[in-house]
């Protein structure tokens, strides 16, 4: 029956209440059949979040569906709150990613740090400790006022979040476009350590046994807070600052340790993070998942707030929280756990055979549904997809030939997308719980594992200058770059979660973004073996109609299975050789340099081949292990000089470079060529190094050596092109973030 203050069921279906909750006419008229009458209005609510694209993918199911998502390494994939990679020795990897870019526009401290908690909790909910966050972040560029304080409040909530729950932040991306003016990105992803015979489901198992909510009280924080991330951003979104839940790391913390305890009760039978849509989709994935039902008495739910309907109950997205299913007879072992860590715990329900989520209040019945319609009947949609008009428009002149190539090395240089991102990592406690073997700022970042000789190496990457061009191309190239920052650490690539972050589905140029780059990752993901076990997807990342630029971000987790094979992209040792694996070809479109002078992002993007990538790897990796290689460094944004800048910035050293090529200078150095890799190698190396990639069919040409001065140095065709100082391009390296955000 409704509350006394809630619209009837004939109220809502006239009046169509229902549409202000984001459900469509065609959608309503499918809950009715489903139910077999009209809903009353909470019923409507819990229809409304779990049909939102973000909790159903209602838009994206049809491509998601294409991804690789098993493979020898694989335990678990897709479908519970993270995936299982194994690691061998009985261990296991458990990671995902996810989005909370719309909460982050509005609200940015919270947003970010809810973010945070969020994928703590769906990695520690499989019952694995986390070791490490990552965040990949996006935003428009660092010249007005309510762009710098979207960034600094973002990486202040990050920030305040993780190092309070102390899980180092270890590694992400940050890139800066005015695409992400309106609607800057936010992705968090976390990293856990599980015995494989711990590993934990949602499943609400076994008629009978109980239903018990461990964690923070619900308040009113968060309602709708799917809804509303499966809508276009406005100026009116300002209005929804209800819909941004509010964190407590030390509750978190709490909640984290004690899950962790309760991994080994052999009780506990089930257990879900309540994250999107709150206890709605906890209680219904878990019994949908299981084929059972859940009865529930909304009276016991712990509420930190008077007069709370059902309504509100059943869709806050208030932090903190676990639903647990426990062996009838077992609650008093698990409701033990729980105050000895100080938190709330409340046996709210029952598991039942009638596949329903059937919910009580004040004696009466506040909702009946059954779980697979609210779970897994949300409506999918084959949506139209066109290749995008812009593609085929004009493209503004340019002479990339023409650059001064030392300009455009300092200028790149000092350019926040390139830039050190220290003003980022330095807020971050990278090296909390001391696993952390290499810290941010390299290509990968790497993570020992105590009681082994083993590591994982973490990365995230995405250029969504190159998707926006060439989305299939850029979708690889998302996932090859991701898998090359892991290699260049000395670790192979396991496997793959992303975030995908796009416009409104229902706009046929922006659905083709997603199909064309899905296709893309599918492609390089199968070449690399890296398959996809988690991830997240964000649409309607837009603002007054003008969207983002695809970006499908990737998150790469690989194994070191010696530590002696770490390798970091700093340079060694003077008099050491410098080689580049790979062919440098002229590919302008989508640079960083063609941005800087231009404003604009056009042409060809760079291409992928994924045979010669996988080849690229294999070779690096080999001699890696073999260990002929001090330092090994991908080349990617900015090109060839940029690259090999950044290996010497640190280190006291310097490079002289000596090139041999039919391109124009500034080609050679600021193309940005996919399948390359900068080595420095003993000069005795050099020619075994020549010779395992002559055998690999991988082109490898001596570009230089290391020098004990610190300058820096480029010669064309026996023309010197760029002769710098090296503390004067490392100044511009490292100010350039803290300068854009104090000026």
């Amino acid at each position: 029956m409704p509350q006394s203050n809630e619209p009837t069921p004939e109220q809502i279906r006239d009046q169509k209440l229902y549409s202000s909750m984001g459900v469509s006419d065609e959608e309503f008229q499918l809950i009715e059949a489903l139910l077999g009458r009209l809903p009353n209005y909470t019923e409507v609510g819990l229809f409304s979040v779990m049909w939102s694209e973000h909790c159903s993918y209602k838009n994206s199911k049809p491509v998601l569906r294409r991804f690789p998502s098993h493979g020898h390494q694989v335990i678990q994939g897709p479908g519970e709150g993270a995936g299982v990679v194994d690691i061998g020795d009985g261990q296991a990897v458990v990671f995902k990613m996810e989005s909370h870019n719309h909460p982050s526009a509005i609200e940015p401290y919270q947003g970010a740090a809810t973010g945070v908690g969020g994928i703590l909790r769906d990695v520690f909910s499989m019952g694995a400790r986390p070791i490490a966050l990552l965040n990949s972040l996006r935003f428009g560029p660092l010249d007005t006022p309510r762009v710098k304080y979207l960034f600094e409040e973002v990486v202040a909530g990050i920030a305040g979040y993780g190092n309070c729950v102390g899980v180092p932040t270890v590694g992400g991306d940050v890139y800066f476009d005015p695409c992400y003016t309106g609607n800057p990105l936010v992705n968090a992803m976390c990293v856990g350590l599980i015995d494989q015979k711990d590993v934990k489901k949602g499943l609400a198992a076994g008629v009978g046994n109980s239903v018990i909510y461990v964690g923070a009280s619900t308040g009113r924080d968060g309602i709708h807070g799917a809804t509303f991330a499966s809508e276009e951003l406005s100026d009116a979104s300002e209005e929804k600052r209800p819909a941004v839940q509010v964190g407590d790391p030390f509750m978190e913390k709490l909640l984290l340790e004690a899950c962790l305890e309760l991994i080994h009760c052999p009780g506990l039978l089930g257990i879900q993070d309540m994250g999107a849509a709150g206890l709605v989709s906890s209680s219904s994935e878990m019994a949908s998942k299981a084929g059972t039902g859940i009865a529930m008495d909304l009276d016991k739910v712990p509420q930190r707030e008077t007069g709370m309907t059902p309504y509100e109950m059943m869709l806050s997205e208030s932090q903190e929280r676990m639903l647990l299913v426990v062996e009838k007879g077992q609650e008093d072992e698990i409701l033990t756990v729980c105050r000895q860590y100080g938190l709330s715990g409340a046996v709210i329900g029952e598991v039942i055979a009638e596949k329903r989520l059937r919910l009580t209040h004040r004696g009466q019945v506040a909702a009946d549904v059954p779980v697979d319609a609210l779970a897994e009947e949300a409506p999918v949609y084959q949506r139209p997809a066109q290749r995008p008009a812009y593609l085929d428009a004009p493209s503004p002149s340019w002479d990339p030939a023409a650059e001064e190539p030392e300009q455009a090395l300092n200028d790149l240089l000092a350019l926040p997308t390139i830039a050190s991102k220290e003003w980022v990592y330095r807020q971050y406690d990278h090296m909390v719980r001391t696993n952390t073997v290499v810290a941010p700022g390299s290509d990968a970042a790497v993570l020992r594992i105590r009681g082994t000789g083993k590591a994982v190496a973490v990365s995230s990457d995405c250029n969504s200058r190159y998707v926006y061009l060439d989305p299939r191309a850029g979708g690889a190239a998302a996932v090859a770059e991701a898998a090359r920052n892991v290699v260049c650490s000395g670790a192979k690539p396991l496997a793959v979660t992303d975030c995908l972050n796009y416009g409104r589905p229902e706009n046929p140029e922006v659905f083709w973004q997603l199909q064309q780059s899905a296709e893309g990752i599918r492609q390089a993901c199968l070449a690399l073996d890296t398959p996809v076990v988690s991830g997240n997807v964000s649409l309607y990342n837009e603002r007054e109609g003008t969207a983002i630029y695809p970006t499908p971000v990737i998150g790469l987790v690989g194994l070191v299975d010696d530590l002696d094979w770490i390798t970091t992209q700093t340079l060694k040792k003077a008099g050491s050789s410098l080689l580049l694996l790979g062919e440098t070809r002229n590919e302008m479109g989508g640079s960083q340099l063609q941005y800087l002078r231009t404003g604009a992002n056009f042409g060809p993007a760079p291409q992928i081949d994924l045979e010669r990538e996988k080849a690229l790897q294999a070779l690096t990796l080999s001699l890696i292990h073999a260990g002929v290689v001090s330092a090994a460094h991908d080349t990617s944004e900015g090109g060839l000089a940029v690259a090999a800048a950044e290996m010497c910035f640190s280190s006291g050293l310097g490079a002289v470079l000596s090139l041999d090529s039919g391109l124009a200078a500034p080609i050679e150095l600021f193309s940005e060529s996919q399948s390359r890799i900068l080595l420095e190698v003993d000069e005795e190396s050099q020619s075994f190094v020549q010779q395992q990639a002559q055998a690999a069919g991988v082109p490898c040409q001596g570009i230089g050596r290391v020098i004990a001065d610190e300058r820096f140095s480029v010669s064309l065709n026996g023309e010197t092109v760029i002769a710098c100082a090296m503390d004067e391009l490392e100044k511009l390296w490292e100010g350039a973030i803290s300068c854009a955000v104090t000026h």
